[in-house]
């Protein structure tokens, strides 16, 4: 088929004429919508792409009071949600390498804080004045752990409905009873 009557043919039916292998004798034509190919090839190179996980880095002391240890230990829980692997290390400084336990133990409670929302992939080990371990998420864990967040945000949204509407009442009961005080 010539390429007038190609053109011809693709103008007829709305399309686009398309040359697909330029490079051979004679070239290749399509006739097909070549917005909608465009779109679907940029889909298709963008389906590959997920998240790809990462190592986040949580640094404590052996003496990290419980309060600081559980401000690093949410960021820790969002890290290991969003399906990040956390490298907890614990860093030492002069004297304090003479009770490398302390650590040990830190260590351990963060496991244990945790829960099973994270599994220990490498177990901790000193790296210099380092100790640190790598945590990565539970599949299991962390669905549990979305779905007892979801349901605590829908009971606080019920909650502060529920006060509303009782706020709300109280409002418009109070006109009432000063007009029957009258």
């Amino acid at each position: 088929m010539s390429s007038d009557e190609a053109l011809a043919r693709a103008v007829e039916e709305g399309l686009d004429l398309v040359e697909v292998a330029p490079g051979s004798r004679p070239p290749v034509c399509r006739i097909m919508d070549y917005g909608r190919y465009k779109y679907e090839q940029k889909k298709k190179a963008g389906k590959g792409k997920g998240h790809t996980t990462s190592l986040k880095e949580v640094k404590l002391r052996p003496r990290t009071d419980d309060h600081d240890l559980e401000t690093k230990l949410k960021n820790a829980r969002r890290f290991l949600v969003d399906g990040d692997k956390v490298k907890v290390t614990v860093m030492y400084r002069g004297r304090e390498m003479v009770h490398r336990q302390l650590g040990r133990q830190q260590l351990d409670r963060v496991v244990e804080m945790l829960g099973n929302l994270a599994t220990v992939e490498n177990p901790p080990r000193m790296e210099g004045r380092f100790l640190s371990m790598i945590l990565v998420p539970n599949r299991e864990g962390v669905a549990e752990y979305k779905r007892n967040e979801e349901a605590e945000k829908a009971r606080i949204e019920a909650e502060d409905a529920s006060e509303a509407a009782a706020e709300a009442a109280k409002k418009e009961a109070a006109p009432s009873k000063e007009a029957a005080a009258e």
